[in-house]
């Protein structure tokens, strides 16, 4: 186990680095575009009434990412919403290194294609500073979840962030490590 390394960084560094330094002409190897880190948030409204819910979507983020997460807590109170300040309003993860490219090989190999009606994600979520955003309807894609244990369903929002410097850099990293974007037709000529 000590000479390990996730599949994902050896297609990065063997292949997409002289690819993307071919494509985008890049004198140097460090100017070359990589993942940062991965952020996975789970938004929990209702666990202001049940402590359950806090606890289920603190066990499966633990179960999907193999890391505990933290618990994101209100910084104002709203009465609208009925939120007191410091109460628990979300749960997230940000991984890095090994555990980062081992989520996101099984985001990509695993669990997307278990979405149903699956066409692709789409390539417009990109911030215009070379990060990513993707939302997860239902948790229930990753095979790590018990769907008999599931009480309801929710999704996960799940941002990566990546050192390009444009949405263009970003996408031709993320289309050599395989993210399954929407294929668009090119439009017919007359």
């Amino acid at each position: 186990m000590e000479n390990y390394s996730p599949r994902l960084r050896d297609l990065y560094r063997d292949d997409i680095v002289p690819a993307l330094t071919e494509q985008f002409g890049y004198e140097n190897a460090m100017r070359v575009p990589r993942l940062e880190k991965i952020v996975v948030n789970k938004g929990i409204g209702e666990a202001s009434s049940s402590k359950k819910v806090l606890d289920d979507a603190v066990d499966e983020i633990r179960r999907v990412t193999g890391q505990h997460p933290a618990i994101a807590r209100a910084r104002k109170s709203v009465s609208n919403f009925k939120i007191r300040q410091g109460m628990p309003v979300g749960v997230f993860v940000t991984l890095r290194g090994d555990r980062m490219w081992e989520f996101l090989d099984r985001l990509i190999s695993l669990a997307l294609p278990r979405v149903r009606d699956f066409r692709g994600v789409p390539d417009g979520s990109f911030d215009g500073r070379g990060n990513y955003s993707l939302g997860v309807k239902e948790q229930i894609i990753f095979p790590e979840i018990d769907l008999d244990k599931v009480d309801r369903i929710s999704g996960y929002d799940i941002s990566i962030v990546t050192t390009a410097t444009t949405d263009e850099e970003a996408l031709a990293l993320l289309r050599g490590l395989g993210m399954p974007f929407v294929r668009r037709e090119e439009p017919v000529a007359a």
